[in-house]
């Protein structure tokens, strides 16, 4: 006995990881189907050892599924979102468009499963932004330990965040950097991202922030406490999958930095790699394709009364999005959901 599934947006970067993810993970699935644009009809997508054939979003009719996982833009998400819901097929949703409604729980597992229970008001669910994500699941086993005040944090987030074309883009500007004549101009980015960084993501607001950076701060707000104090500098690196994160942590108590590295050490979600050598810690390449979010370079700041500085490393396309997603359709199914 199973569920009902939808993974809307199959064809994506982050669709194709939460199919890869489902069958991974041996969700308890009796039917699973692969939705995209039209565009993408008959498109083949693995779950598993099975082969799926794209279905078209369209003309999808969701009465009678349980859980969808969306992994689309927030203008189609706008349209269809709702029409699942309204059939009553709960919707995780991995846009930002319903992260800051009030009646829509917005959830990280590790950090606050139990808000999943919100769903009922309006049959959606949800997933944080992918630098918000990684970086909540190391904050809340200290947050309990010692409160936090305030946090800065400064992202390095790879061009998989942006899409396939962003992904494109940074190879061939790559190689057309050794090949005379064969340059590739920015389409994606504002400025050239190979072998170089962009301290701009999402679009510049009033305040000077871009909105990845807004993001950050109310985002953690909403997902562990609406006192802490966040301030954020979120910067494009070149580099195809994983963000990495340097993040400095002001808290009410003391916290020894032996006793953080302790606390990280059990909590759920992280795995420590802090050796104080060369070599110990982990960075973007060593993150790919696994579960946790990596926490290095633990340290104490003596700058500040009550300060510690880590390094947090994740791959982006699964906690960041679609692991995330699929860890939030297992809180459902053990709290909410009954199974066929």
């Amino acid at each position: 006995m199973g569920y009902k599934v939808v993974v809307v947006g199959a064809t994506g970067n982050v669709g194709r990881e939460m199919l890869n993810i489902l069958a991974e993970r041996e969700f308890p699935v009796d039917e699973i189907a692969a939705l995209a644009s039209r565009r993408s009809l008959g498109t083949e997508c693995s779950f598993g050892d099975k082969t799926l054939k794209c279905q078209d979003l369209e003309h999808f009719d969701f009465t009678g599924w349980d859980i969808a996982l969306f992994a689309i833009g927030s203008d189609a998400t706008k349209v269809y979102a709702p029409k699942a819901a309204a059939a009553g097929c709960v919707v995780i949703d991995n846009s930002s468009l319903y992260r800051y409604d009030p009646d829509v729980p917005l959830v990280v597992p590790e950090v606050n499963a139990a808000a999943v229970d919100g769903y009922t008001k309006k049959n959606i669910i949800a997933n944080p932004n992918c630098s918000t994500a990684q970086m909540v699941v190391a904050l809340k086993p200290l947050h309990d330990r010692a409160k936090i005040k305030r946090v800065v944090v400064s992202t390095y987030q790879s061009v998989s965040g942006t899409g396939k074309d962003a992904m494109d883009e940074l190879w061939n500007q790559t190689k057309g950097v050794f090949v005379p004549g064969q340059e590739v101009a920015p389409s994606v980015y504002p400025k050239q991202i190979a072998f170089n960084v962009i301290p701009h993501i999402d679009v510049f607001l009033d305040s000077g922030d871009t909105k990845e950076e807004w993001k950050m701060v109310t985002e953690t707000k909403k997902i562990v406490d609406p006192k802490i104090k966040v301030t954020a500098t979120c910067v494009r690196v070149p580099v195809f999958v994983g963000h990495a994160e340097s993040i400095n942590v002001e808290f009410e108590d003391f916290l020894d930095w032996e006793e953080a590295t302790e606390i990280l050490r059990e909590a759920p979600g992280i795995l420590v790699v802090d050796k104080r050598e060369a070599g110990g810690y982990i960075t973007p390449v060593e993150c790919v394709g696994e579960y946790a979010t990596y926490v290095s370079r633990i340290r104490q700041d003596v700058t500040i009364e009550n300060g510690i500085n880590f390094w947090c490393v994740s791959d982006n396309l699964r906690k960041g999005a679609a692991l995330n997603a699929v860890q939030i359709a297992e809180v459902l199914g053990q709290r909410c959901l009954k199974k066929g």
